[in-house]
């Protein structure tokens, strides 16, 4: 190679564009039949460009598995999107095998002769066995707690077991149509690679460690139930109880105009019906006087008669020297006449 061609090769060296900045996880793993969704994050610059996703960890050498530009070649299996606004595309990969784990590639064509495409690498893992959802889980006694243990494709058909630690003999297994279930434990497998377990009408006695079992895997799940809360009566004096009442009494009406006449009307029904009893009393009271108004002058006359009827002389049973009062003033005067 001579020193212009060294030079012309130099240059072209120098001109190559490595991009940085596309982001995504290097390394997933995976349970075997379960899908994955891998999210790949770009700069801004990359936003109009076209997305791939391929199997291999060099570019020249990476198998397609889907693009945002054309159909995917392999439809139904892998799926990629782009959402240029949130700046990421995203692969979701479904029913993995074992044989799916390698290397991946996540890149943006750029399509320059000497420029590189922006890719990120990232290593997917399939694995077989189990794994469950949450292995610590709490719950009040007399309540409820479930689990949700998954397997992988491999062990669709092995007998699911739920056992206490230490204490294989405590062991509980799925019968013919998957599922098991008593007063204290229900064991159900929907056949898609889960199957849940449910400790009912938990006891204080049912703490520990416990393990969920496919085949010849088993993963622990630790269950601990903490206590029923106790109701305690409570003493309520009189004083909290006035200020208890008071506190639903019903708030006090506004004052409007309707209330004010209503109360003007009962005001005036008030005051005429203690005029009409003044007046009663006052009609009573006058009767009376003038009933004794009455009778006065005939009493002050029978006196007067009794008095000279005793200062007179002759016998005092002689019936010619005896006086007739009348009390009946008009008898009194027919008499006369």
């Amino acid at each position: 190679m001579d020193e212009a061609q060294l030079r012309v090769w130099c240059s072209a060296i120098n001109h190559l564009h490595f991009p940085s900045g596309f982001l995504s996880e290097a390394e997933l793993s995976v349970m075997e039949g379960q899908s994955l969704t891998v999210p790949c994050h770009y700069e801004p610059q990359y936003a109009g460009y076209v997305k791939y996703w391929c199997r291999g960890k060099m570019r020249g050498f990476c198998t397609s598995l889907a693009r945002t530009d054309t159909a995917n070649p392999a439809a139904g299996k892998v799926s990629m999107s782009d959402d240029p606004v949130q700046l990421v595309s995203t692969v979701t990969m479904s029913d993995l095998k074992e044989g799916d784990s390698g290397w991946y590639l996540c890149g943006v064509e750029l399509g320059g002769a000497w420029t590189a495409d922006a890719v990120t690498e990232t290593y997917i893992q399939v694995i077989h066995g189990m794994s469950v959802v949450n292995s610590r889980l709490s719950g009040e006694e007399g309540s409820s707690v479930t689990v949700e243990c998954h397997y992988s494709e491999r062990y669709r058909d092995s007998q699911k077991k739920w056992c206490r630690t230490g204490d294989w003999s405590s062991c509980l297994l799925t019968g013919s149509e998957g599922s098991y279930n008593d007063t204290s434990v229900a064991i159900r497998d929907d056949g898609s690679r889960t199957f849940t377990v449910t400790l009912k009408n938990l006891q204080m006695k049912d703490t520990g460690w416990y393990w969920c079992c496919a085949g010849q895997h088993k993963e622990h799940v630790h269950v601990i139930v903490t206590p029923r809360p106790s109701t305690t009566a409570v003493t309520v004096t009189s004083r909290p109880t006035a200020s208890l009442s008071l506190a639903y009494l019903p708030p006090p009406k506004p004052i409007t105009k309707e209330s004010c006449n209503s109360h003007s009307h009962i005001m005036e029904s008030f005051l005429v019906c203690a005029s009409f009893l003044i007046l009663l009393g006052l009609a009573i009271l006058v009767r009376k006087l003038w009933k004794r108004h009455r009778q006065d002058p005939m009493l002050r006359q029978v006196k007067m008669i009794k008095a000279r009827h005793n200062e007179g002389s002759g016998d005092v049973g002689d019936p010619q020297s005896a006086a007739v009062v009348f009390l009946n003033r008009d008898c009194q005067e027919a008499y006369m006449h």
